[in-house]
Formats: structure tokens, C-alpha cells, sequence
């Protein structure tokens, strides 16, 4: 297998809905960004994954065709929240497996305002199953299903621990100082555990508004390149992609009657497993870890899906301050999805942007010092999850 390498990576500010550009132009942006890190043209590029939800089929060639038009294979990927690393994934083992050299990997979104529903209402919804589990679990038909499937494990997380609902609002403060620091983030504003308390109710007792994420506009893009390509072209070699993991649910996702494991605790849980496996590293050897913080009730959970704690020993981790700067692995520098935004099929690279820029030791006031091994997690319900580790030289 090839060594894979991360050449370049480019992410363009993240907007709200209506706010952007439209989706092929953030997308052109992003993709000539990532080149121009590289120092490479488009026509060296062999293959090329284009990852959106929102949007209509071979979106990918519209924002690429821009680029340029060069006959390459263009496969647009569409997995949920977890699209942008699920590309990733297909242009890593591209790579790896030597069909190609060099692969151009792309994620843009293009959102509308409001929670995230239905497109097609003429045929069935992958989701029949999980809002089957949720209606019987949760009830609450009144609340958006999105807010009910986390919120709803965020609820088990702190019936079964006794997780107090202040660990949430903390978690999105650290956000917001986080993303302070974040020129491409959405919101900068930095924001205490009180007032995340005080913010309007979308649950009493369970979520308020500043626990969520909100709909986001945006694009972010990375090159793939093996060592021989990147000796050959004079790439730079300083960030590469150490294991990697992706998987979906099983039958305990809708049998063990637990939003948690609906909401992907199993799959998060597998796949940092077997990429802890892989590349011979644990949870106490990372340095960074950018995770799928859809709501802050996800990022708590997540912390124990990744190893990060102790089953139930999230709240201790977040009040001993673990999860920042100072602490044992910091999560999140971007400012991660609460509060950078989370344009679905942009997320997965702008995590990827993130932990390489750290891995560079080019994050300025973000930047985690002396930063070398780093772990990327990203989920999209339906269901996938997306792990990879990266190691620094």
C-alpha cells in the first residue's frame, strides 16, 4: 500500500444561508485554494471526488469544470453529514491502492435556513427506522427530528451518568473561544457555559439553541498525493494520513433501544478501534482531534466513543478542562461544528484543513503546541462514520 500524503488543502469562509456564493463558485474556490497550497496545476490531478448533499446530480463537475476541464474521473459523493470524509475516504484508498497518484478531493453546501428535512416526500426516507426508534424513545413529535435524535441521546447520556446539563453549555463556550481565534468561522463571538444556559429553549432541561449547529454555506478541499508523486513533483511530505476508517450501522443501532448507539456511539466507537489498530496508536497519543459536534450533546458522547474518557467520565474531562488548550488533547481548535458551521458536505475537509494546518504548525493563534499525531471524526446519520489519523512528517 501507498503512502498517502495530504499536499494541500484549501477552505474558503464558511457563511450563513444566503450569505455565500453559490455552490459551484465556493466549490472552485476551495479546489483552486488547495492546488495553490500544493504548488501543483489542475492537469497533474488524475482523479477527482466532489462530496454535497443539497444539490443536484455531477454538482461536482459544475464547481469543477471550472477548474478545468481535463477528461479526469469526477465522482460526486453524498453520505450524509459524513460526505467530506467519505470523499476523502475514496481518494485516500485511490491513492493507497495505486490507482492514482494524485487525487483532488472536494467538498461544498449550499443551505437553506431552518432545520435540515426531507427533499423527496413521494417514497420512503432512509430514516424510517431511526424515527421509528425516536417516536417510541423520545416522543416529543413537536421538536425537529434532528434535535430530537441528539438531544434524545444527549437525554440518555445524562439519565444514565447523571450528566448535568451545564457540561453541554461548556462545551459550546470552549467552541466559541475556540473559533475566536478562526478567521474562516462562522461565529466568533465568544459566548460563557451561562450564557448558552440563558439562550432560548428548543428542549427544557435538554438543549437550547446555542447547542446546536447552525445551517451553513461553504467549501473545502484537499490534494492526495503518494510519496513517489510527491518526490517527483516536489510536494511537501509533512502531513500524512496515518490509518483510516469508515463504517456503518449495525443491528444494536435500532435494537438496543439507546439513542445513543442510534446516533452512531457504535460506529463512532468501531471505526476509532480499528484505526487505533491500524496505525498502532491509542487515544493518549493524540495531540488534536477535530469531531463531529453537530449539537453539543454529540461532541460528549463522542468523547467517550473516541476513547478520549472513560465510559460516563465526560463531564469530569470537560470540567478538568481535557478538552482545550492546556489539557490533555485538545478538540475542536477550529471551533468545530457549533460554531465554524457545518456546510454537510464541506465539513469533513474543513476538518481535514484544520488538523493539517496543525500539523504544520501553520494554525497561528489556533495552533496546539508541537502538535504530531491528530484524529479527524466525522458521522452522518443513515449512517456512516468517518475516522482518520493523521501523523505529522
Amino acid at each position: 500500500m501507498n503512502k498517502v500524503y495530504v499536499s494541500g488543502v484549501g477552505m474558503i469562509p464558511f457563511a450563513k444561508p444566503g450569505a455565500s456564493s453559490p455552490y459551484h463558485e465556493m466549490g472552485a474556490q476551495a479546489a483552486r485554494a488547495a492546488l495553490n497550497d500544493a504548488g501543483l496545476s489542475y492537469d497533474l490531478v488524475e482523479q477527482a471526488y466532489a462530496g454535497y448533499v443539497h444539490g443536484d446530480s455531477t454538482s461536482g463537475q459544475k464547481a469543477l469544470y471550472a477548474v478545468g476541464m481535463s477528461g479526469i474521473p469526477i465522482v460526486n459523493v453524498n453520505n450524509n453529514c459524513s460526505t467530506g470524509s467519505t470523499a476523502l475516504f475514496l481518494g485516500r484508498q485511490a491513492v493507497a491502492s495505486g490507482a492514482a497518484d494524485c487525487v483532488l478531493v472536494l467538498g461544498f453546501e449550499q443551505m437553506s435556513p431552518g432545520a435540515l428535512g426531507s427533499v423527496f416526500t413521494d417514497r420512503p426516507t432512509p430514516f424510517d427506522a431511526f424515527d421509528e426508534v425516536t417516536d417510541r424513545l423520545v416522543g416529543k413529535p413537536e421538536i425537529p427530528l434532528a434535535l430530537r435524535y441528539f438531544g434524545g441521546a444527549g437525554l440518555a447520556h445524562m439519565k444514565k451518568y447523571g450528566t448535568p446539563l451545564e457540561a453541554f453549555a461548556r462545551i459550546r463556550a470552549k467552541a466559541s473561544r475556540h473559533a475566536a481565534n478562526n478567521p474562516l468561522a462562522l461565529f466568533r463571538k465568544e459566548v460563557t457555559p451561562q450564557d448558552v444556559l440563558d439562550a432560548p429553549e428548543i428542549w427544557p432541561g435538554v438543549m437550547t439553541r446555542l447547542m446546536a449547529c447552525p445551517p451553513t454555506c461553504g467549501a473545502a478541499a484537499a490534494l492526495l498525493v503518494s510519496e513517489d508523486f510527491a518526490k517527483r513533483h516536489g510536494l511537501r511530505r509533512d502531513v500524512r494520513i496515518a490509518a483510516q476508517s469508515m463504517t456503518t450501522d449495525t443491528p444494536g443501532t435500532f435494537d438496543s433501544g439507546d439513542m445513543m448507539r442510534l446516533v452512531g456511539y457504535d460506529m463512532s466507537r468501531a471505526a476509532a478501534r480499528q484505526v487505533y489498530e491500524q496505525s498502532g496508536l491509542g487515544p493518549e497519543d493524540l495531540d488534536v482531534v477535530e469531531l463531529h459536534d453537530c449539537f453539543a450533546h454529540n461532541e460528549l458522547i463522542t468523547y467517550e466513543a473516541l476513547g478520549l474518557c472513560p465510559e460516563g467520565g465526560a463531564d469530569k474531562f470537560i470540567m478538568d478542562g481535557d478538552n482545550s488548550y492546556g489539557g490533555r488533547v485538545v478538540t475542536n481548535p477550529s471551533g468545530g461544528l457549533l460554531s465554524k458551521g457545518h456546510p454537510l458536505g464541506a465539513t469533513g475537509l474543513a476538518q481535514c484543513y484544520e488538523l493539517t494546518h496543525q500539523l504544520r504548525g501553520t494554525a497561528d493563534a489556533r495552533q496546539v503546541t508541537g502538535a504530531q499525531v491528530a484524529l479527524q471524526h466525522n458521522l452522518g446519520l443513515g449512517g456512516a462514520c468517518v475516522v482518520t489519523m493523521y501523523r505529522k512528517g
